[in-house]
């Protein structure tokens, strides 16, 4: 494999990681003033378009998935928008970058779905390593402690969702087109938040406001997008371990934008959470070099 597309892969993985925490940044930023569901609606308008665009041009709007692929893709929307809601209704009162710790938790816990959903084998090093880094979680969560709330349970429910989510497209046919997919979640989630702002309430957004809900779906759009192309370039194992840089950008943002910096705790349990991971997709980089 070329150096070169290594590296390709590994710059469109920060950027993805970049465009997603930016997004969560105007999310957290906008929410504040204007009703969550409106937000998630409007900014759903702008990524539904972007991701149709990318359709038409693909030409994936050709492709019929059949039954068993349509009830998967509708798992994986439905997933997503439970992990919407749970996500932002937890970052409009979380720190940023301690909500950011918690989801580090993702990988691990997605490498214990495939083996309980699909019997993906885990060795015992794979095995205590999830249960470090699960043990990080809950240095960063701290139940029992004035640090721990209900939203902390809300990030923790983002999260198992987003582990449905993930593993609800493992056996999708090969060519099933991916933005056809991000677009049957972006559809999802876009009515969720219309059908929400119907019990919520409108609010009309001022100038400023309407600014960083466009922001907010421009960079969802940029992460939908280099976090696909990513995968496509360079070796997973080499690229994979840069989905953490979210986690540097969730620390610089939440302290510049919104004046948080996570405690020593946090940080302690998100390097453990981290470490874990690592050594996790180093494993299993190790294990697909081997023959046979």
């Amino acid at each position: 494999m070329p150096v070169s597309e290594n590296l390709r892969g590994i710059l469109l993985m920060c950027a993805s990681m970049a465009a997603f925490t930016i997004n969560d940044t105007f999310m957290k930023s906008v929410t504040l003033t204007l009703p969550l569901f409106q937000t998630i609606g409007l900014r759903g308008l702008i990524a539904v378009a972007g991701l149709a665009l990318l359709c038409l041009a693909t030409g994936a709007f050709r492709f019929r998935p059949n039954r068993r692929d349509a009830g998967l893709i509708l798992l994986r929307s439905l997933a997503d928008v439970a992990a919407t809601v749970f996500f932002l209704e937890a970052l409009l009162r979380m720190p940023l970058a301690n909500l950011s710790a918690i989801l580090q938790a993702l990988p691990l816990l997605i490498t214990l779905g495939a083996a309980i959903v699909y019997g993906d084998r885990i060795g015992w090093r794979r095995m205590t390593a999830i249960l470090v880094g699960l043990a990080g979680v809950l240095i960063i969560i701290r139940p029992g402690t004035e640090g721990f709330d209900r939203w902390s349970l809300l990030g923790l429910a983002s999260v198992a969702c987003v582990v449905v989510r993930d593993l609800s497209v493992r056996p999708l046919q090969g060519q099933v087109p991916s933005a056809l997919v991000a677009l049957g979640a972006a559809v999802a989630v876009t009515l969720m938040g219309w059908t929400g702002t119907l019990f919520q309430g409108w609010q009309s957004p001022d100038s400023g406001e309407a600014a960083k809900v466009l922001g907010a779906g421009l960079f969802l759009i940029v992460g939908y997008l280099t976090s696909v192309s990513a995968m496509r370039h360079g070796d997973v194992g080499m690229v994979a371990p840069f989905r953490y840089t979210s986690l540097l950008w969730a620390i610089v943002l939440g302290l510049f934008v919104f004046g948080d910096l996570p405690d020593g705790w946090t940080l302690l349990g998100a390097a453990i959470v981290v470490g874990a991971g690592l050594f996790t997709l180093w494993r299993e980089r190790q294990l697909r070099r081997r023959p046979g």
